[in-house]
Formats: C-alpha cells, structure tokens, sequence
C-alpha cells in the first residue's frame, strides 16, 4: 500500500491546527424561505477549514462536511446571495455552488459512444453481426492454475495487445498493493470481483438525491460500499483485477486489492464535494493506484477565470473546482497514490482552441457556447499535472474514433494509450461490432434492470452478442451447491482504456515496491509513471498524418497526428506494455 497516514475516516476530515480565519462581522447569511441549497467554501491556501467552518456556522450556514486536507467546507444555506457574501470573507479562496466536477459516460442517457448499440450509430442499420460463442458458458467448478487462462480470456484482445499474460508470469500483483476505483460503485458480490474486494478500505462519499438518481434504495439514502448500480465501476475494477478464479475474466494485475472508493452519484455525476473528500481519502488510506473514468462535467473544460462568454459566478464556480480538485490531487500525488485518469470520448483535440455549446450541461437547459483556449483551460482531472493521462485504441491500434488526442505535443496532455476498444474497428463495418469493444465484469442487478437479462437469468435478444453469462458448478462435496454465474458485458472508450494502464501501474508497484517503515507497502507515483511511460510500446503516427476514418464513421472524427515515434499526440508514449513494465532487467 501507499504512505498510510491517519486522517479522514468518513466522508471529510477535520482538524483545527491553522491560524483561524478573521471575524469577518459584517457577514450574516440570511434564513429564506426556499430549499436550502448546497455551497463549496474553499480556504485561503494553508487557512484552516475548520476555523472556517466555526465561523460559517456562526453566522447562519449549516455545515455539513470539512476537509482540512484541502481546507473545503459544505454547507448548506436558503440564502440565495451565500456565495457572493462569502466569498468577501477573509481568508476564503472562493465560493460556489457545490458543482459538478464530472459523470459517468456509462449512466448519462445521450452518451452512446461506451455502448453504441444502446444509443443513434452513424448508419442507418446496426447490425451488429454478433460473434460466435457469445451467450452462456458453464464449466465444471475447479480452480485455474496461476497462468492458466481464465474461459472468457481469449475474447480480451486489450489484454494480449498489452502483454498481460506475459506480465503475470514474472508478476501476478501483490496482494498489500490496492486500486481505488473512483467511480459510482463496486459490486463486491460479483464472483469475478469479490475475492480481491477490499470491504475494511472501501467507501462511499456519496449521499442520493432522489431529484437525479430516483429513490433512495438503502436509509439515509447512503448506498453500501459494495454495491453498484450503475455498471461503470464494477467493469473498470474487472479491468483492473478481476481475479483467475476459473470462470469469466481476468484483469491486468488479478492478485491486488480492489478499493471502492465511491464519489459518483447514481445519476452518475460527480459533485466536487464527494470528488475532493474520495481523493484525500485515497491518500490517508494508504491506496496505491486511483482509477478516475469519469468526464469532465458540467463545464467540459474549466477556464481560470471562466471562458469569455460565462457570467462572474460561472466563472467563480470553475475557478473554485479548478483550486478545490488540483489541491486534492496533488495531495494525493504526495502522499503516493499514482493516478489515472480517462483523457475523453469528445474526439477532441485537446491542443486547439475550439468552441463548447454543452456546458454547464447540469442542471440542465444552461448550455451555452464558449470559446475554449486551451493556455487557459483544462479537462479535469485528467489534465492535471499529477494525472496519467490515456487515450483509446482499438484492436487494430489505431486511435479509437472517439478517443480525445492532442496536436499539442509539448503541453503534457497526453502520456500514454492503451485498449479502449473501437466497435466499427473492424472489416467492411456497417454497424457496431462487439468484439471489437472491451469485454469486462458487470453486476447482475444491472444487466437485469437494462432488459440484457431476465429475472431468470437468461439473456435477452436485447442481450445477446452484448453480455455474456459464465457460470461454474461448485463441488457437491462442499456446503455451497449448485452453480456460480457471473455477467460480462462489451463497452468501449476512453473509460476503458485507463484501467489498463492502472492495471499495469499496480503490477509495477508490486513489483518494484518497498516497506517504508511505518508508512507500509509503496512506491514513489513519479517513479510508477516514469516506468509506464517509459516501457511504452513506441507507436508512430498514421501515414498520412490525417487520419481518415472509413464509414460508416463521419468525417468530423477525422484526426491529425502530431509528433514523432518516441512520442506524438495519439498515443503519448506509446501502447502501455505490462511485459516490458515488470521485465526482470528493470530491477
């Protein structure tokens, strides 16, 4: 694990051992008579949030989390001017409504890119041509040999591209090294996911609001911290670590710890609040690797000061998340957590001015357009200089047509790419192809509630070709008879793309960590993206740079590569390499 420290045990952390802010008497927040809204109060940088949150509450707000991490106070207030009033209080950073920092593309309902055969393709048909042996395995229970592929393995082309099944012959994970998953989830019931499960670290920093995410499921509409309703997260820790256990799948690095470390709502947003207080958590806890799939949202980008076109508290907000998340990250990075994040599924290029018309898309109806420039504005967090970021590639290698690059090769944008997956990466496509996406662990709730499986457990039309069922019979001999089943469904992007290279990140913490003490099993984060980055496949750019995508994939996806072999602006430093990450003369 990494530098353990005691600290935040729940949702926030407290501490008062700052200098307290001034008295700022000329503040009151007024009692109105509408709902209470929630507001972000950010410290002056090295001001305590404690004696901050003293005097908020002092002065009429209702406090509700402080992070003195970070120095971030929640609260709520029906004082409809909070965040101007405090905002002119000494020794406070910023204020703003409590903003989203990003979603799961995976729960958003216009979002079909992970799923293209849930949502509008780019042709008239989708047929999908579904690939033999799909559909439901069952096998005698036994248990693999250590490298023995797992029955599902052979449809992981992401694994075999990556050198996988080499890695884990030299290094199969260590068991002290865990992953967080920052995402909305973890299901540690999935046969595929709960042996590696780490119940006594997970979390969730999030609290249901029936507004966006529907009725609460659970009281105080807090979920536990092993579920998943969503699916995203559950198929990112399967990409990571889902253990060889002789049935389904198996991850990049199946013998480490797998955290949920939950800041998502259900809706799939993530609110700064939850996003800030999972990070330094992940720090405090001593979590080795972060794996952060999530968009940026609502601001698409966020420009210090905001864009040209955004009012003084849309500009307020960006600049308030811009501070509150950097310090959460960096906090992190500090204490030895490598992070990973998702580099986007806009095809953008992330080194060019352009124009946004989706932001702030939450709530919802605020769009605007803006113009983006990108000296001035960041894709969080993956933009953040603590950030590994990664891009998609498909079974071919090329850039996935979604997958954000750059043109900009010298901004740190980018650093390395690996599987994504690309469905319409394959001949003479006409329609979305399976096989050519990622095959990952899903929960049984979720492929149920999306009508891919019904309530008896068979797949669906609507299924079929897009999740595969595996089960195992168990020994008679033992107390648990009858068989175990697990759901893997196929999705693409960028959200894909980044467990991979977390999955790797954590084989080479395994492999080249040491006990520090009392700070107990880690390894320096520069040290872990130096060696990932470093032990990259070298991957040049098309010729010709401009890279055409065929049909049925629009012409507007078409991308210039930049940069040469050692490094270009498609895939960093090239295609992650597991084999060559671990490789014995590295010691």
């Amino acid at each position: 694990m990494g530098a353990l420290s005691l600290g935040l045990t729940g949702a926030a952390a407290t501490s008062a051992t700052a200098t307290p802010a001034g008295t700022n008497a000329s503040v009151t927040f007024t009692t109105g008579a509408g709902d209470a809204e929630s507001y972000v109060v950010l410290a002056e940088r090295g001001g305590s949030a404690a004696a901050l949150a003293e005097q908020l509450e002092a002065k009429g707000a209702n406090v509700t989390s402080v992070n003195d991490r970070v120095g971030m106070v929640i609260v709520t207030s029906t004082d409809a001017n909070f965040a101007k009033k405090a905002r002119s209080m000494k020794d406070v950073f910023g204020a703003a409504s409590e903003g989203v920092v990003g979603r799961s593309p995976r729960l958003h309902k216009k979002d079909a890119v992970e799923r293209p055969n849930r949502g509008p393709g780019f042709g008239e048909g989708t047929d999908t041509s579904p690939p033999s042996g799909t559909g439901h395995g069952h096998h005698k229970g036994h248990r693999a040999g250590r490298f023995a592929p797992d029955p599902l393995d052979d449809k992981l082309w992401g694994m075999d591209m990556i050198n996988a099944p080499e890695a884990q012959r030299i290094e199969f994970g260590d068991r002290r090294v865990k992953v967080g998953i920052m995402d909305t989830g973890v299901d540690a019931s999935h046969p595929d996911i709960g042996a590696n499960f780490d119940h006594k670290l997970s979390r969730n920093f999030v609290t249901d609001i029936p507004a966006i995410d529907g009725p609460c499921e659970y009281d105080g509409c807090v979920d536990p911290a092993d579920v998943d309703n969503g699916g995203h997260g559950t198929h990112v820790a399967g990409t990571v670590a889902a253990v060889k256990n002789g049935m389904g799948v198996s991850g990049v690095a199946p013998g480490v710890g797998i955290v949920n470390v939950r800041a998502g709502q259900d809706a799939g947003y993530f609110f700064v609040g939850p996003t800030v207080n999972a990070l330094t958590y992940a720090a405090d806890a001593g979590l080795d690797v972060v794996n952060m799939s999530f968009y940026v949202d609502p601001w698409a980008y966020y420009c210090n000061g905001g864009a040209p076109e955004d009012s003084p508290e849309e500009a307020a907000e960006q600049d308030m998340i811009i501070e509150s998340v950097s310090r959460a990250l960096s906090y992190a990075h500090d204490k030895d957590v490598t992070l990973v994040g998702a580099l986007g599924n806009a095809a953008n290029d992330l080194g060019q001015p352009l124009t946004d018309a989706s932001s702030p898309n939450y709530p919802e109806g605020n769009e605007h357009e803006r113009t983006i420039d990108p000296a001035n504005c960041l894709d969080l967090p993956t933009q953040h200089e603590d950030v590994i970021g990664v891009s998609a590639v498909g079974p071919s290698e090329r850039k996935a047509y979604y997958s954000n690059y750059t043109t900009d090769v010298d901004s740190g944008q980018i650093e390395v790419s690996a599987p994504g997956g690309d469905a319409y990466d394959w001949p003479n496509a006409t329609g979305p192809n399976p096989e050519s996406m990622i095959l990952s662990s899903v929960p049984e709730n979720v492929v149920k509630a999306e009508g891919s499986v019904d309530e008896d457990g068979n797949i669906t039309p609507d299924g079929e070709g897009w999740v595969v069922k595996d089960c195992l019979k168990r020994s008679r001999r033992g107390s648990h008879r009858g068989e175990l089943c697990g759901y893997y469904e196929y999705y693409q992007g960028t959200s894909m793309a980044s467990p991979h290279a977390a999955g790797v990140a954590a084989l080479i913490v395994s492999r080249y960590g040491k006990m520090n003490g009392r700070a107990g099993y880690g390894l320096d984060p520069d040290r872990t993206e130096s060696i990932l980055m470093s032990s990259a496949r070298n991957t040049p750019c098309p010729e010709p740079r401009l890279f055409d995508y065929p049909a049925p994939i629009p012409a507007s996806y078409n991308a210039q590569c930049a940069g040469d072999a050692d490094f270009n602006g498609f895939y960093g430093d090239g295609i992650i390499d597991a084999a060559a990450a671990i490789a014995p003369r590295r010691r």
